[in-house]
């Protein structure tokens, strides 16, 4: 049973346009599934954000998907002028739902806004423009498409991410313009740009699975990733 928080957003179905709705792109769920996991689609929930642990219990693995910005306010920082106006219940759920899986040591992966959100609920920071910070586009050069947004990065010798993605160069599928500042207590930085040494990849090396990664695995139906999170999911249940 894998849990997947989902986006709030406004979405248009047939005639009813500017509906508030709980999204997931359809590409998390494929590739859960294509690895033999079942999910279950987690919208933000103020009595869980308050104790999750119900929740929890119910679930062998936990991910973290991608979406709009984390409310700069959530690491103590002003909102830049290209930051996405916040959606604080999603924050808020995510936030308590990844402190309390890593305390439990429940498998865990964080997908590009989801690594973020790792990094914040361990008291990191983001970076909240990386075009403004690095002088280029390169890690989303074309809005709302995956084509063109490809880049290798280098993960670390015996990593989890190397062991996850079976493979220490590894080409990926971007689209973010924030990263991770300062890295939050617990993580080690275990993926780098090979284009400017931006970090691709944090770990916890003391729980048996809590990742995150900056790329989007579930859009490549090549990558293991996913399939790897369905794995250690799999052994923890046993």
């Amino acid at each position: 049973m894998i849990g997947v928080c989902t986006a709030l957003e406004q979405a248009r179905f047939g005639v009813w346009d500017g509906i508030d709705t709980v999204l997931l792109d359809r590409q998390y769920v494929d590739a859960v599934q294509r690895a033999g996991g079942i999910v279950i689609m987690l919208p933000p929930d103020a009595e869980l954000t308050s104790d999750p642990d119900g929740l929890l219990d119910m679930l062998d693995g936990l991910i973290l998907a991608g979406g709009r910005d984390v409310d700069p306010a959530a690491y103590g920082a002003e909102p830049h002028p290209h930051t996405d106006p916040p959606r604080g219940e999603r924050d808020a759920f995510e936030i308590a739902l990844a402190r309390r899986a890593m305390e439990r040591d429940l498998p865990l992966l964080g997908i590009c806004r989801g690594m973020q959100v790792m990094n914040v609920a361990r008291g990191g920071t983001l970076v909240q423009d990386l075009p403004e910070h690095l002088g280029h586009e390169n890690h989303r050069r074309s809005l709302g498409t995956f084509e063109g947004n490809d880049h290798p990065v280098r993960l670390g010798e015996a990593s989890l991410a190397a062991t996850a993605a079976g493979e220490t160069e590894h080409p990926t599928l971007s689209h973010h313009h924030q990263g991770v500042g300062r890295i939050g207590d617990g993580f080690e930085v275990s993926g780098w740009s090979d284009d400017d040494d931006v970090p691709e990849a944090i770990e916890d090396p003391r729980l048996r699975f809590a990742l995150g990664v900056q790329w989007h695995p579930e859009a490549d139906p090549g990558s293991n990733v996913i399939a790897a999170l369905v794995a250690a999911a799999r052994r923890r249940k046993g």
